[in-house]
């Protein structure tokens, strides 16, 4: 191999947003640390927090980081590399990566984007729920800590705390107020049912929380100023974003685990259930928190991978990603389990039951602030916890709007690469997505938000496209192929078993996934693999020349054009296509063919 050098340091030619006349280039990461914090913010945010200590608390404690490192080795990282290595490779965004991969599966690309549209819509609402609580932080007492608002309902009960209220636990002190509180009221909790969401009683929409679309509004001008001149804004932002909310998290750690009980919500979390391992829905469980919390199958990945430069060790990178978001899903399980332990000390129970722990990210927004209202200061620790949820889910938003931008950008560069287009097409983007995100902010807001969850961005779409995915690199592109290509980039081969988890271990795992969700994304799928037949000049002469539906591009640059592109136990399985137009030496070789006669 011969490996890249010169100032351009690409290998894909040059860039070509510069070829057009005014036209701007399509840059680059300044230095790798913007590549890795960006990474970071993407695949580190709510689920890490909220997301995987649930399902730990689900699935019997530490015995669920079983099947998760599982699934994550032979489904999450080779995915999570292929993504990533596909975008340095191409330096393209989501789809263009895969018109220039194989033409034929260019509505892959376009599927993906889908998924990151629906997420835009939707996911913000978090960042503006977070925004209205934290608001909410500096008012005294906070308002879920007591029944006298106008919101309250006649089941609303304070809760109580030797930490916060010392005079209640004298002798003398009357608790028979207590005996009709169970324990499924301690998470009625007013103030998220009756403040923030405001239901109507037959779940119509209604009418639009004003309150609510002030904080959505933030939350989306916030977004359009970390990415309105595309990474050199977002490269920048990111380390503050990507960094604060481990600060935050520490401060939450060395409070949770001081406090009485923790050390009965970490027995919990680390004492293993072996016999849940047979149950196969704790293994779906596992796969949908793998390919959320590790952003797959959305494109994300691809776009912040084109900004590399071609010889970036995006291996080494994506194996320390993969270490860092574990880690932190880990390291937020003590401290989530902590909290819980003394939550249950305060109620006289060995554990939180289950059944009345709100799931997900609504563990934020109804249990977390329940339980920091009973320590000293909860004024301080709710706007410690409510900075470290907005920040956590603020760089995912907006690196998901980025990866989208990046996305119609490396379609239209010849319109979207010129001064100005990307703030306009940003400033689009930012008032389309307010304007969809007002219906969810509405009385009936939330069961819309909880239909686009469930039926958007379902975990059986993103897993159909994972599956594709591994297809059309592994048996079509050519599994060696793409190793080549990677070992070209980085000057070394990766872990030999990569390959055949996207030959048979990646795809198998998608395919054998229990159908429990709806396959409610595969008609977008139809219709994006449809819209690619259907743009072309003439659908007969592709449809008979299929070869050149699957014939990459000939701008990318290929080590060993005469390779096979697929071989197993030394049998060729992929003959070579041949040499394409542009091969690793060529370039000097086509210049001394063009050189006239006599010079």
């Amino acid at each position: 191999f011969t490996r890249p050098t010169g100032p351009t340091d690409r290998g894909v030619g040059p860039d070509k947003g510069a070829r057009e006349e005014g036209s701007l280039p399509r840059g680059k990461w300044a230095n790798n640390k913007e590549f890795l914090l960006s990474m970071t913010g993407v695949i580190v945010g709510f689920g890490s927090l909220c997301h995987f200590p649930f399902l730990c608390f689900k699935n019997g404690g530490a015995v669920f980081l079983i099947p998760y490192f599982v699934i994550l080795m032979f489904f999450g990282l080779p995915l999570f590399f292929l993504e990533t290595a596909l975008g340095q490779y191409t330096s393209e965004g989501g789809v263009t990566a895969w018109r220039k991969i194989c033409p034929m599966f260019e509505g892959l690309g376009i599927a993906t984007q889908m998924i990151v549209f629906y997420l835009n819509t939707y996911h913000v609402v978090w960042l503006a729920y977070a925004i209205f609580y934290l608001v909410n932080c500096f008012k005294s007492p906070l308002p879920w800590t007591s029944c006298d608002n106008w919101w309250n309902t006649d089941s609303c009960h304070s809760h109580v705390s030797a930490f916060a209220n010392p005079h209640m636990f004298r002798p003398d002190f009357n608790w028979s107020f207590l005996n009709n509180v169970t324990s499924s009221e301690f998470f009625e909790n007013d103030s998220f049912l009756n403040r923030v969401l405001r239901m109507s009683g037959d779940m119509s929409l209604g009418t639009v929380h004003w309150d609510l679309a002030l904080c959505l509004l933030l939350a989306w001008l916030i977004c359009y100023f970390c990415v309105w001149k595309g990474i050199r804004s977002s490269g920048k932002v990111v380390y503050f974003t990507a960094t604060f909310p481990y600060l935050l998290l520490l401060l939450l750690f060395f409070r949770g685990v001081t406090l009485p009980g923790a050390a009965t919500g970490l027995g919990y979390y680390l004492t293993p259930d072996f016999s849940r391992l047979a149950d196969p829905f704790m293994w779906l469980d596992a796969m949908t928190n793998v390919i959320y919390s590790y952003a797959l199958s959305h494109g994300v990945l691809t776009a912040l991978g084109s900004y590399n430069r071609y010889n970036n060790d995006c291996y080494r990178d994506c194996l320390v990603l993969c270490g860092l978001n574990s880690a932190t899903c880990i390291f937020s399980g003590v401290v989530v389990y902590s909290v819980l332990g003394f939550l249950a000390e305060q109620q006289g129970m060995e554990c939180v039951n289950i059944d009345v722990l709100p799931p997900g990210s609504s563990l934020a927004f109804i249990a977390f602030p329940v339980v920091l209202s009973l320590l000293p200061a909860p004024s301080f620790w709710a706007v410690v916890f409510f900075l470290m949820f907005f920040f956590l889910g603020l760089d995912s938003q907006f690196l998901c709007v980025e990866g989208l931008a990046t996305a119609i950008t490396d379609m239209f560069p010849r319109h979207l690469r010129r001064p100005g287009a990307r703030e306009i097409l940003v400033l689009v983007m930012v008032v389309v997505f307010f304007l969809l995100g007002l219906p969810l902010v509405t009385e009936g807001g939330i069961v819309i938000f909880y239909l686009v969850d469930n039926y958007g961005a379902s975990p059986i779409g993103l897993l159909f496209i994972a599956c594709l995915e591994c297809v059309i690199i592994a048996w079509v592109y050519g599994a060696d192929r793409f190793y080549d290509n990677i070992e070209d980039m980085i000057g070394y081969p990766p872990f030999p078993v990569l390959k055949y988890c996207w030959l048979f271990i990646t795809p198998l795992l998608c395919g054998v996934s229990p159908r429990t969700r709806r396959l409610t994304s595969l008609h977008l799928l139809c219709a994006s693999f449809l819209s690619r037949w259907l743009s072309a000049s003439n659908v007969c002469a592709h449809f008979f020349n299929a070869q050149n539906m699957t014939t990459p591009s000939s701008d990318l640059r290929q080590a060993r054009p005469h390779k096979p592109l697929l071989t197993l136990c030394k049998y060729v399985i992929v003959k070579s296509q041949g040499p394409p137009a542009r091969t690793v030496d060529d370039s000097n070789e086509k210049m001394r063919m063009e050189e006239p006669s006599g010079v």
